[in-house]
């Protein structure tokens, strides 16, 4: 790494499981102070503790970005605790995929509001504060991570509103990148292939089914494999923006 993170402060949403669990530990081992943002509260409290008797610092927030209020009041608990921000990760997201004609719209606005909608609330609410944090950090930058999906830039049968979210959480990352670069906050995007995590639980059995034959022979990738893109994007030198990230199980060839 060629920098680590003391004296910075995160915010990690989907803190409580997954690529959001494995950042979180990730970024407090290289040194920064991280909000745990998640809806369940006993997960992120035990996350909170095992950070905490490591000598790192974490807080607990309990919340649902999806909620544009709610997702302003995790910025303000965060600036009241630890009086700046530097850096943004935003892990949370579901997918629900399936056949269209009988999936549920109550499914596809889920994921709409957890993986776009949540997503532009929070950035929204941390921008100022990315931005003056820009001016005095050590680091002189601050930095956005937007965790997308290789679904994100390859569409599919039966992922049409997973791939939707997905496709426009890179092109807002992209977008943004572009009107604050000269204003000192970095904007990336990571783009998973298969990773292991509970997200393709979330779906219904005979798309549960249906994946397990996908991947097949296919060794997943590890939270933690996207948890150190993470770091090496927010540890990177203020000269370096790492811009977009995919990465695939070396099995994966879609």
């Amino acid at each position: 790494m060629s920098a680590n993170l003391e004296s910075t402060v995160a915010i990690i949403t989907g803190a409580s499981s997954g690529i959001g669990r494995a950042t979180a530990l990730r970024l407090a081992e290289e040194g920064s102070a991280v909000a745990l943002v998640a809806r369940r509260r006993e997960r992120v409290e035990e996350l909170a503790q095992t950070i905490t008797n490591k000598g790192g610092q974490a807080l607990v927030v309990v919340a649902d970005v999806s909620d544009s209020d709610a997702a302003a009041g995790i910025v303000e608990q965060v600036i009241n605790q630890f009086g700046r921000l530097d850096i943004l990760v935003n892990a949370a997201g579901v997918m629900l995929n399936g056949d269209s004609v009988r999936a549920r719209v109550d499914e596809w606005d889920q994921m709409v509001d957890v993986n776009l909608k949540g997503l532009m609330y929070i950035t929204k609410a941390a921008l100022p504060h990315l931005l003056e944090a820009a001016k005095t950090a050590d680091r002189k930058v601050t930095d956005v991570i937007n965790i997308s999906s290789v679904a994100g830039r390859h569409a599919a049968p039966t992922v049409a509103i997973y791939n939707a979210t997905k496709f426009g959480v890179t092109a807002a990352t992209e977008s943004w990148r572009q009107e604050y670069t000269k204003r000192n906050v970095r904007f990336s995007v990571i783009g998973p292939g298969a990773v292991d995590t509970e997200l393709f639980g979330h779906q219904q059995p005979q798309v549960q089914e249906s994946d397990e034959q996908l991947f097949a022979g296919v060794e997943k990738l590890h939270p933690e494999d996207i948890a150190d893109a993470v770091a090496y994007i927010a540890t990177s030198p203020r000269r370096r923006a790492i811009n977009e990230i995919v990465i695939r199980p070396t099995d994966q060839s879609f």
